[in-house]
């Protein structure tokens, strides 16, 4: 059987996936970066130039995951409502999945400067992403996206917080007080 042949800058990124993820991004050194993924140094600096951009390049490709994770996660359920409440049942999965690390991208805005435009303009992009995701989701519905975009956030900080579902539990029941505000009629938001 042959074997696949991983590039070395496949390797780093999927090394700083587990450690920017289980560690940090402070914690984690160039050094521990070097000796985890098998790839030189001087290698590690010609494909990347610096940490920062490693953290950038990471950065983007866990953003693309996890809006194609979502995307897939939401496909089957129907109707508007049922895809927003399959959204808030994707946090649950990451949860399970990632054992409650939380948001990548909020884990990197708590450890990095405020100067750091750079690292600072992926995240901005990436939360940017997730309003519009919510905003085009929503069209018509008369529910303010951005209400869903804070409960959204609050659930997976409070959820890395406590270790717990039921962050993601509360917000669903708000939506469902939301939408029953504006419509006056209680509807099933069960996920399909």
């Amino acid at each position: 059987m042959k074997q696949r042949i991983i590039k070395p800058r496949e390797r780093v990124l999927e090394t700083v996936s587990k450690l920017f993820y289980q560690q940090g991004y402070n914690a984690t050194g160039i050094n521990q970066i070097v000796e985890e993924s098998g790839v030189v140094k001087s290698s590690v600096y010609q494909i990347f130039g610096s940490k920062e951009e490693i953290a950038i390049a990471y950065l983007n490709e866990r953003h693309d995951f996890w809006f194609q994770g979502l995307n897939t996660f939401i496909s089957s359920s129907q109707g508007i409502m049922s895809r927003l409440m399959a959204a808030f049942d994707y946090i649950c999965f990451m949860n399970n999945k990632e054992d409650f690390q939380g948001c990548a991208f909020l884990n990197f805005l708590s450890e990095i400067p405020q100067e750091n435009v750079a690292i600072r303009q992926v995240i901005i992009r990436h939360k940017t992403d997730l309003r519009y995701f919510f905003h085009t989701l929503l069209l018509d519905t008369g529910i303010d996206p951005n209400y869903i975009y804070i409960l959204f956030e609050g659930a997976i900080l409070e959820s890395k917080l406590f270790r717990e579902q039921w962050p993601v539990d509360t917000a669903k029941s708000i939506i469902q007080s939301i939408y029953i505000k504006q419509n006056g009629a209680k509807i099933s938001f069960t996920a399909v």
